[in-house]
């Protein structure tokens, strides 16, 4: 109904009012004409009139829009009906808001994640392909470039396939800024092509663009670049930038709406592939081609790639044994890259499922308040079904009211919504550099849609029962009842189930939550080899200080003798990876004195170390030395770990033999190494892996340094340090910028944020569930003793103590919430094989499961039970008794 047709209802109601009266004092005066009395008159015109309102609703349904006048009359009723009962209003709504809330944020985040297409045509089309070793826990997306050219140019069921690479700490420098660290992607001519992809402004990067070398590499650039650093300027086409200290010429912008092919990342360039590294493979199949097909066509080809041709003709010289034992696999890209989808996609949905049951929770704990609060509105039901209104139309008003409340809830929810999404992305974007997870949480029809479902369904399913309340008794039996007794044996039966579900509901959800809070605490105090208190972590970055390589060593080693002696500082050494940074390099070994099949080598570890790292570090070293500054002349040495001393030297000494390493990742290293020491075992790459085998190499050799992140174990706290090294770096080395300063408690933090926000948000969901299991059996023992005040005054009278009476309340409490625990064992237990499945090493057993959610619940129940059962024994029996 629009301004207009509001304007003409509003004209037709003042002339139906000028012809009601009109025609009322018509007849009168034909009656007084006549020679009647004129109030008798009056009073027989009325009668003869008949009911003035229902003639009123019987002209407004002949206008048409009476459902919408109706609607806004039952909304104004339920907002007054809230301003009446402010309290059990807000505590509704407050419910009602955590729940909804809770569910919106992390509905954003799966939607972000598994649900939202990728903006580019016919997303439906595209497919990851990807190959995965036996005993990797997912497939990778890792291709050679001949791997790329073979796929692209034999297969019958794609229509294109395209390949990039991805540098997720990419420097970017715009000449008119400091250094961006961004994402960049490394993308094939045919890239935007195959993708559908059109930049708003300038070109694509094309085939042609891979040849260009002459004047640097072409870049394309994101929108939020373009507006963030350019202003938006159409100038932007031609400008020089510089990523990763090579030049590059912009020639495009990309389309606001698209940010790179992965979910977890907003890329913000992208630039020719160099066709070096490992690549992510994107495929469109053809039109009528199934996934199923496809993926049998390219499983019959991958057995013929180029890789795979010369690992069966070299096996015998293949580094890797498992070479053979690859397997290709295919998954629908329709929402990007699947790699975050993996890692934290089954958790999501597990807290989806966890905050659905939430909100569940603050359905039935609302529907129980409202069905208390609907019995003392039993007298006011029973009246207007008296005076005709209908059952239909006594359950739209309540049902309007429950619908108020929900949407005024809802609204209170995207407030809690948009505060909780921020934080969970803070969470997640708080990993290490290369599991980082940068997610483009943005506010569309999908998330409106959501909200507007929840709402609707929320107050459809707490309306409910007190709807069907209101309309279950006869008017004459209500009239004849107070509101208090109306229906008092339906709500005694059905608000006690509420509670009890909503008992059981919150003794999963505690139970769960504490299993996820205790794993994350083991992962926290488990002993991961080394010591992580009070040691500071500072990376330095040396990329663009102009220093050779010996002369960054001098540098470093006058860096390393400096820090060592900054009050405070025990020992300082340097260290690359640091701890739990990510992996290091890896290669595989040949030890001296142990001659190994093929098929039973494995990759080891590589990490590099200063002298006094294990010192500073904590790991105990077991036999033979430390690194020195004299190891950086020949011949090359080495410390294993214990794992590894143990594999290769089961029953001799390794001190003075020699292992050589071949097929090393990342980096060339020299072949041969002597062994100078054994070190004991460290969660050193990984918190959540086993051990692995690893082997220490010295950070200062050959007149260079390898490594280039320094660690200071301190006696006081490592931040009160911070401005200390801040200062003799630039002191020492003016040029050189320091990348990052954490503690190491920080780094292993970092390391498990997918277990940090489980175990946050599960205790959080947690501790709501059994508030509002609290507030739900509050309110129904409370009901209980309004309803029971005449009762309970004849019980004073007669002679009962104020603790008998008490006895009674909690009596009552503790029936519910047996029976809830029952209800609740099975989902007690439900629940602790999830959390296996998720976790694998759930810290707590069953026993410990249930018992701690019983004693949670035992304790929220006697908390809610306290008020309405000291209530009951303070009543004043001679009031009690008047109330009724």
């Amino acid at each position: 109904m629009n301004l207009w047709q509001l304007f003409q209802r509003k004209r037709q109601e003042q002339e139906l009012d000028e012809e009601i009266r009109a025609h009322f004092a018509m007849a009168v005066r034909e009656r007084i004409e006549r020679g009647e009395d004129p109030r008798e008159a009056e009073l027989a015109v009325r009668r003869e009139f008949g009911n003035e309102a229902l003639v009123r609703e019987v002209t407004r349904d002949m206008w048409g829009w009476r459902w919408l006048e109706d609607i806004l009359q039952d909304v104004r009723y339920a907002l007054r009906g809230m301003r009446r009962s402010p309290g059990i209003s807000a505590v509704i709504i407050a419910s009602l808001a955590l729940g909804i809330g809770a569910n919106t944020a992390i509905f954003s985040l799966v939607y972000s994640i598994l649900l939202r297409a990728l903006p580019v045509q016919q997303p439906e089309q595209l497919v990851e392909l990807m190959q995965k070793y036996p005993t990797d826990p997912r497939a990778n997306g890792y291709w050679s470039s001949r791997s790329y050219e073979y796929y692209r140019d034999n297969n019958h069921v794609f229509s294109a396939v395209t390949g990039l690479g991805i540098d997720n700490a990419a420097r970017l420098n715009t000449g008119n800024t400091d250094d961006l660290t961004c994402v960049a992607e490394f993308v094939a001519g045919n890239y935007f092509q195959t993708l559908g992809v059109r930049p708003v402004l300038g070109r694509a990067i094309t085939g042609a663009d891979l040849l260009q070398k002459q004047d640097g590499a072409v870049a394309l650039i994101s929108w939020d670049l373009w507006t963030t650093r350019f202003q938006r300027d159409p100038g932007v086409l031609g400008r020089r930038i510089t990523v990763n200290d090579k030049p590059a010429t912009i020639v495009g912008v990309a389309p606001p709406q698209f940010s790179g092919v992965r979910a977890n990342a907003q890329t913000t360039l992208w630039l020719p592939s160099d066709a070096k590294g490992s690549l992510h493979l994107i495929a469109r199949l053809k039109p009528g081609v199934t996934l199923e097909q496809a993926r049998a066509e390219m499983t019959l080809l991958f057995r013929f790639t180029v890789e795979e041709r010369v690992a069966a003709e070299s096996t015998r010289s293949s580094p890797d044994p498992q070479v053979r034992q690859l397997r290709f696999e295919m998954e629908p890209a329709r929402a990007g890259l699947s790699g975050v989808r993996d890692k934290v996609g089954q958790k999501l949905v597990v807290l989806m499922a966890i905050v659905g049951l939430l909100l569940l929770l603050a359905c039935v704990n609302v529907g129980g308040l409202l069905l208390a609060r609907g019995t003392s509105r039993a007298r006011e039901m029973a009246l207007r079904l008296g005076l005709g209104a209908s059952s239909g139309r006594l359950m739209r008003q309540v049902l309007t009211e429950s619908l108020v409340l929900s949407l005024c809830g809802t609204l209170g929810g995207l407030a809690i919504a948009y505060l909780g999404t921020k934080l969970l992305l803070r969470i997640m974007d708080s990993g290490r550099p290369h599991e980082r997870i940068h997610l483009l949480v943005q506010t569309d029809a999908s998330l409106l849609i959501f909200c507007v479902a929840v709402a609707v369904c929320c107050g459809l399913l707490f309306g409910l029962a007190p709807a069907l309340s209101a309309i279950r008794n006869e008017p004459a039996d209500a009239l004849r009842q107070s509101g208090r007794a109306s229906g008092k044996r339906f709500h005694r039966v059905f608000g006690r189930a509420l509670v009890a579900a909503q008992v059981a509901l919150s003794m999963f959800l505690l139970s769960t939550g504490a299993l996820f809070v205790a794993h994350l605490a083991k992962l926290k105090s488990a002993d991961l080899g080394f010591r992580r208190d009070n040691v500071l972590l500072v990376s330095l970055d040396p990329s663009r200080s102009g220093y050779k390589p010996q002369q960054r060593a001098t540098v470093y080693r006058e860096l390393f003798d400096r820090m060592n002696t900054i009050p405070g500082v025990r020992s300082a050494s340097i260290v690359g990876p640091s701890p739990l940074q990510g992996a290091g390099a890896s290669g595989f070994g040949n030890f001296e004195g142990f001659p190994e099949r093929q098929e039973d080598k494995r990759w080891i570890s590589i990490a590099w170390a200063a002298p006094r790292c294990f010192e500073t570090l904590g790991i105990q070293l077991l036999a033979g030395r430390e690194f020195s500054f004299q190891d950086q002349a020949q011949p090359h040495v080495a410390i294993l770990n214990q794992t590894l001393a143990r594999r290769y030297f089961p029953k001799g000494d390794p001190i003075g033999k020699h292992v050589t390493l071949d097929h090393v990742t990342m980096t060339r290293e020299p072949a041969t190494y002597e062994i100078i020491g054994v070190v004991s075992d460290s969660n050193y790459m990984e918190i959540r892996e086993e051990r692995r085998r690893t082997i220490y190499l010295p950070a200062f050799r050959d007149g260079s340094v390898i490594a280039g992140t320094f660690v200071l174990r301190t006696g006081v706290d490592p931040g009160s340090v911070a401005g200390d090294v801040r200062r003799i770096v630039r002191g020492v080395a003016p040029t050189i910028t320091t990348d990052k300063i954490t503690t190491l408690n920080e780094q292993i933090d970092s390391s498990i944020v997918p277990e940090r926000m489980m175990a946050a948000l599960s205790g959080f969901f947690a501790l709501l569930a059994g508030l509002l299991a609290g507030i739900g059996l509050w309110g129904q023992l409370a009901y209980t003793v309004t309803r029971r005040t005449n009762e309970i005054g004849i019980r004073i009278t007669l002679g009962a103590t104020p603790a008998s009476i008490s006895r009674t309340i909690l009596l009552e409490a503790s029936t519910i919430v047996a029976a809830g625990i029952v209800v609740g064992v099975p989902a007690v237990l439900w629940g602790k094989q999830l959390a296996v499945k998720l976790l694998t090493d759930v810290a707590g057993s069953t026993g410990t499961t249930l018992g701690l959610g019983m004693l949670a619940i035992a304790a929220v129940a006697l908390l809610a039970a306290y008020g309405p059962a000291r209530r009951a024994a303070r009543l004043d029996p001679m009031e009690a008794l008047r109330q009724e």
